[in-house]
């Protein structure tokens, strides 16, 4: 039963272009048949803890006997088993001042552990070669390349860490209701143009 792992980030409600691109491609996923299911995580309306303690990012066994908390352990696990669950993944990333949300830097701090997730002390790399999907959005233009920051620790953490096949999505012009400069009609065409890519990928990954 080929699972697909939504994860959304975005504050916003109905009107987030991200999870709406999220929601297209897992639409699409399910169209492919009854067996294809979807996993929902909302680091939103359920947020991560955060990274209170240097041990979070290594196993047991290289803490050098340095305990967690168990409520974060627990936490930590469960993460990293719906990941490895999963057959694809799909994370939505709005663009906050220049980066992604806390809470999904929150989430990428619970399953990047090396030696686990990623390779350290083995060659431990359960998730490679399978495929996740990032779909970003941000308020104004792309003419500073902003995509490319905030991006690139996801792709460098997900893709070389984790060893997934990582793809983008970006939609850009989100705020053009608010500041008409940016073109609604052009903000319109980008979000069409992006739905029809994550649904394209939805259907094939």
């Amino acid at each position: 039963m080929p699972v697909l792992l939504k994860i959304d980030s975005s504050v916003d409600g109905a009107p987030s272009r991200t999870r709406r691109l999220t929601a297209g491609l897992a639409e699409s996923w399910r169209s492919r048949g009854h067996d294809y299911t979807v996993v929902t995580r909302d680091l939103h309306r359920d947020p991560p803890p955060v990274m209170v303690a240097s041990a979070q990012h290594w196993p047991e066994r290289l803490r050098d006997g340095a305990q967690l908390d168990p409520a974060l352990e627990a936490a930590q696990s469960s993460a990293i088993a719906e990941l490895l669950a999963a057959d694809a993944v799909v994370i939505g990333v709005p663009m906050y001042n220049y980066a992604m949300p806390a809470t999904l830097k929150a989430w990428i701090d619970l399953v990047h552990v090396p030696g686990v997730t990623a390779p350290f002390d083995v060659e431990s790399r359960p998730l490679a070669g399978r495929p996740a999907v990032l779909v970003a959005a941000r308020g104004g233009t792309d003419d500073d390349g902003g995509f490319a920051h905030a991006l690139g620790s996801l792709e460098l953490t997900i893709g070389s860490g984790l060893g997934m096949h990582v793809r983008t999505i970006t939609t850009s012009r989100t705020l053009a209701d608010r500041v008409p400069a940016l073109g609604e009609q052009l903000a319109e065409d980008e979000l069409e143009t992006a739905l029809a890519q994550a649904r394209a990928l939805g259907a094939t990954l």
